[in-house]
């Protein structure tokens, strides 16, 4: 650059710029990383000569990773780049539209993560139809031992599952390590929103297990959803037939199965039975009740109660149906129940107008149980 004499010498902009951040030989730039380092598990080494930002910091990572270790206490935390290391499963979904069935085929498993002391490990399968918090929504396969591509080929059915379900419900499939004298083992999970599938026909699966997803990132959809059905837990499935008798004026109830019951005795079943009340009931005679079916989850009732009623009055009343599970000299635990009627909702409110616009005609709808006792049954 040329310079006049008597001028003060001109600097372009970029050696200005040099000469005020880079006096000096230039050093390599720091990563956002060097600002926040990694510590172990636990509280972080002493930091010699550091403000009490520094400090501060360093408290709350540690806090974080003991909040993470107390509510996943099986899981080190998610990592999606860790999921190829947990292994894949090939598995199959149908559902059955006309049975309202989900029937889900597990296959096989490989290159699990081992976890027992002998580089093996002895997994199973487990399913959770998600959101829904009760013991009957979970189905398992048995345990293959000293394996890391176990072969199941096991097909477990769900019943009760209706077109609302498919729409609103995730398949949470997780691969476990069973552990004799400690509690079993979480190795990985896949979840398929049951949207995905079309009715009556199969589709195949291959995928690579991840770590349990924690519920932040979860869609905000589905954490309202598993936070709304906490408070309103699924106890089983129970299918119900409908029909009003033109001839002898009188709606036929009929109590068909339960299906995937809650457990309510200590030996994992339930003797359940079922109760219908048809209100409002003011002579408080419209109760009847089914036979008890002994130790079972998946009773088989096949049985009719008759209300004498004019047709007109339906639109008036409510049907309430209770699941019971009977005990010998104490109070019967409720197990769940459902209320059809013009102020029921979804399929319920659906199977009940399905029932008066079909006179003479049995109209059958699978329902899903809540831990909700219907109100009026407080009588």
């Amino acid at each position: 650059m040329t310079q006049r004499k008597g001028e003060k010498p001109t600097i372009s902009i970029q050696e200005h710029m040099a000469i005020d951040v880079c006096p000096g030989p230039i050093q390599p730039i720091k990563q956002i990383s060097d600002y926040f380092p990694r510590y172990p598990r636990g509280l972080p080494p002493a930091l010699p000569h550091v403000g009490p930002l520094h400090r501060a910091l360093a408290g709350a990572s540690a806090s974080l990773q003991a909040t993470k270790k107390d509510e996943e206490p099986d899981v080190e935390g998610y990592d999606s780049d860790d999921s190829t290391t947990l292994g894949t499963l090939e598995f199959s979904l149908l559902y059955d539209q006309e049975n309202n069935a989900l029937h889900c085929t597990i296959n096989k498993a490989k290159g699990l993560k081992p976890m027992d002391h002998n580089g093996l490990s002895d997994p199973y399968v487990k399913l959770h139809l998600l959101p829904g918090a009760s013991k009957a929504n979970k189905l398992r396969t048995k345990t293959l031992h000293n394996t890391l591509n176990p072969v199941w080929n096991e097909t477990l059915t769900y019943y009760g599952i209706t077109d609302e379900d498919m729409v609103r419900k995730t398949l949470r499939i997780s691969v476990c390590d069973e552990d004799k004298f400690r509690h079993n083992e979480f190795i990985g999970e896949t979840r398929i929103p049951l949207k995905k599938l079309k009715p009556n026909q199969t589709k195949n699966f291959n995928n690579c297990l991840e770590k349990q997803l924690p519920v932040s990132l979860l869609h905000p959809t589905h954490t309202a959803a598993i936070l709304c059905y906490k408070s309103l837990e699924e106890r089983g499935r129970i299918m119900i037939s409908l029909k009003y008798n033109t001839q002898k004026s009188c709606l036929v109830v009929g109590i068909i199965r339960c299906a995937h019951l809650a457990a309510m005795d200590a030996n994992g079943f339930s003797d359940p039975y079922v109760k219908t009340y048809l209100k409002p009931d003011e002579n408080k005679k419209s109760k009847h009740k089914t036979a008890v079916k002994k130790k079972t989850l998946n009773p088989e009732f096949n049985e009719e109660f008759c209300y004498d009623i004019k047709y007109a009055d339906l639109t008036k009343k409510t049907l309430e149906v209770t699941v019971w599970d009977y005990d010998i000299g104490k109070s019967n635990d409720f197990i769940g129940g459902v209320s059809l009627g013009i102020n029921a909702n979804g399929e319920r409110l659906k199977h009940w107008f399905d029932c008066l616009k079909n006179k003479d005609k049995k109209i059958e709808r699978w329902h899903t149980l809540t831990n909700e006792l219907p109100g009026s049954l407080n009588d």
